[in-house]
């Protein structure tokens, strides 16, 4: 007979935690703790609110749920089986093991219905901040075109860990000054961490910080009481104003042997808490992964529900299409990641003429160009615009709720959440989401930075003052070994171009091309090339070379192109060929064919003299053994940008005595 009523809802809830601890303890690794005693919030949201399609997980309509405690991903993996997402048993059974869709912690493109990569505590927090932004700016603008098809949440479930974390104070702070209301976080909070209890480092009150952030701030006394998470959900959404943190009081490893202690984190239950739990649920021990049937046809309601919510919604954009054609189709290609036909007409070619220029300011004049016929084109600085030229003229900025909803973001002084808020914005899809700062600053940015890399996010950031240019200063604010530590980051497109038309192919690089992109921008001047800068596509080119056969081949990227070009002038007055090459990205250049990359660095020519403003280390895979690199292997000093440049060793003199020692 079936079961019913809460009888039902209990039975699936206790499948959820049956299922995940079964998937630890067959790979005798991974985090039992949280899915026991979260396991009800989870059922909760999925059951009761979450609008997904399990048959179509990229339904551009659906709520977006994070579990940014990514430890916890045997909770998930076991909600995505039951609900109907094409992640089968067998893959739950080959939990953490080589070739599995069900990594240790989720992983954004593996498994189905994963909506960002979590693991790293406070990340996924930060990311659902910029997928509930996202989603403000298109239902904002689809709004008054007449259309609500962009009215969704972002839910996420959120541990002490992620409280803890600097980043998830960052955008939470955020979050409330914008007044995400669509932003709803359900709080596990259970009181402990890896080391023990939380007390022994977390005793602030969140209900208080949460309030200060301007959150709605909701309380549930027992995780394990549906109804009472259902009434709060319920009130969290009715909030339009304010984003929601509804905290749950739960009981890490609930039911087992281990519940309340920091041994059910992080290892499986074992031979003897194992069973124990199993009899407290009244779960057959001999069964593993054993689903009762009245819970996964429950659950798998999902699919039913998942396709009439997906017809609805196709029914509003056909009756939106019909009104405003053009409008709809808008929306239908910026959700499909597609760009405007001939929309690279629109990038700005400069000349001579505009007289020297900073690539920082080269970036403005490209992203203000690019603006009109990208109106998804948004993002912002970490409260540097006037210096990183990120503001979009006249495009207004993202405000509260009732005010206006534009397109430049004030992210504040809060430079890691604004990198992990444009990699959610760019996984909501819709947007083009760009972010910039001073390099130095990429610092507090890695952590986004390698998620993006990891996920390959469509995400922008625009890193300026890349170098000992920015003098005076000094070495606190001049980035010395970011350029290299970048580049060894897999999945990261690290681009720096020599002048304002490099800079132009550099955007065009970056809207194209799949995966994140780092643009290093100069705060110094630098003349306009007139030539060349369309093979910025091919990540290095050569800009100039000798009518003879080439005898020595200088490379440099950014500002140290315009360095390598004097140098070759005075190397030829001496009666030296010379080949100067463009290297603005080494990515992009390693992706092209062998005969290629040799056609450039010429092989057979021994002499070769790297210039760069940074650490050496690297440069020695294009130069090889006989070749130099003029580099920066230190810290910099605060003076004029020039004088540094000349007393590091970074003048032409000093490129052409290298060379010529080189040349015997």
């Amino acid at each position: 007979m079936p079961e019913s009523g809460k009888k039902l809802d209990q039975l699936c809830v206790n499948t959820i935690r049956m299922l995940a601890v079964d998937m630890v303890e067959k790979a005798n690794s991974g985090h039992p703790g949280m899915p026991l005693g979260a396991a009800g919030m989870a059922y909760v949201l999925f059951s009761k609110f979450m609008r997904h399609n399990p048959a179509n997980p990229d339904w551009s309509g659906r709520d977006r749920f994070i579990l940014s405690a990514g430890h916890g991903s045997a909770l998930l993996y076991a909600m995505l089986h039951l609900t109907g997402y094409d992640l089968s048993l067998d893959e739950l059974k080959n939990f953490r093991q080589w070739g599995s869709k069900t990594a240790g912690h989720p992983e954004y493109g593996l498994a189905p219905g994963v909506e960002a990569t979590t693991g790293p505590l406070g990340q996924g927090f930060a990311m659902g901040v910029g997928m509930a932004l996202a989603q403000r700016f298109l239902e904002a603008r689809h709004q008054a075109a007449g259309s609500d098809l962009m009215e969704h949440y972002t839910y996420a479930i959120v541990s002490d860990g992620d409280l803890m974390e600097g980043v998830a104070s960052e955008a939470a702070s955020l979050a409330g000054t914008l007044g995400l209301g669509k932003l709803i976080y359900l709080y596990d909070d259970n009181h402990i961490s890896i080391e023990g209890g939380t007390d022994l480092a977390f005793t602030e009150d969140v209900e208080g910080r949460f309030k200060a952030y301007g959150w709605q701030v909701l309380k549930v006394a027992d995780g394990n009481d549906l109804e009472a998470i259902e009434a709060a959900v319920c009130l969290a959404r009715s909030d339009k104003d304010r984003p929601s943190l509804v905290m749950v009081n739960t009981h890490i490893g609930y039911g087992s042997p281990k519940v309340d202690s920091a041994s059910s984190h992080g290892e499986p239950l074992g031979k003897d808490a194992m069973p124990a739990t199993k009899e407290y649920f009244g779960w057959p021990t001999d069964q593993p992964f054993y689903i009762p049937e009245d819970a996964l046809e429950q659950m798998r309601l999902a699919l039913k529900n998942g396709q009439l919510w997906e017809e609805q919604w196709n029914q509003k954009l056909a009756d939106f299409k019909a009104v405003d054609p053009q409008a709809a189709e808008t929306l239908i290609s910026e959700l499909a990641g597609e760009m405007p036909t001939g929309w690279q007409k629109a990038l700005p070619v400069f000349t001579a003429d505009d007289g020297p220029m900073a690539t920082r300011a080269s970036s403005g004049k490209v992203i203000n160009s690019l603006a009109p016929v990208l109106p998804n084109l948004v993002g912002g600085s970490a409260d540097l615009a006037p210096s990183n030229k990120t503001m979009i003229a006249g495009s207004g900025d993202m405000r509260g709720k009732e005010a206006e909803c534009g397109r430049n973001i004030h992210f504040g002084v809060r430079e890691h959440a604004m990198g992990a808020i444009i990699n959610g914005m760019a996984l909501h899809k819709g947007v083009l989401p760009y972010a910039g700062t001073f390099f130095v600053f990429s610092d507090f940015m890695r952590p986004s930075l390698r998620l993006a890399a990891l996920m390959q996010t469509n995400s922008t950031f625009i890193f300026t003052h890349d170098s000992l240019g920015v003098g005076e200063d000094g070495p606190t604010h001049q980035p010395v070994e970011h350029l290299m530590s970048l580049r060894l980051m897999p999945g990261l497109s690290v681009v720096r171009p020599a002048d304002a038309n490099e800079t132009a192919a550099a955007w065009k690089l970056a809207l194209e091309k799949e995966g994140p992109v780092a643009m290093c921008l100069t705060r110094q001047k630098l003349p306009v090339l007139d030539t060349g800068a369309e093979n910025l596509a091919k990540g290095a080119y050569v800009l100039k070379d000798s009518l003879e056969t080439p005898e020595i081949v200088l490379m440099a990227s950014g500002s140290e192109v315009h360095l390598a070009l004097e140098a070759a002038k005075e190397l030829e007055s001496r009666g030296k060929a010379c080949r100067v090459v463009s290297m603005p990205c080494w990515e992009v250049f390693s992706e092209q064919s062998q005969e290629y990359q040799d056609q450039v660095l010429l092989p057979q020519v021994k002499a070769k003299v790297a210039i760069e403003a940074g650490v050496t280390l690297g440069w020695e895979r294009y130069v090889g053994r006989e070749g130099r690199i003029i580099g920066v292997d230190r810290f910099g000093a605060s003076a004029p940008g020039s004088v540094v440049f000349k007393e590091l060793g970074l003048s032409v003199e000093n490129v052409v005595n290298q060379a010529l020692s080189l040349l015997g």
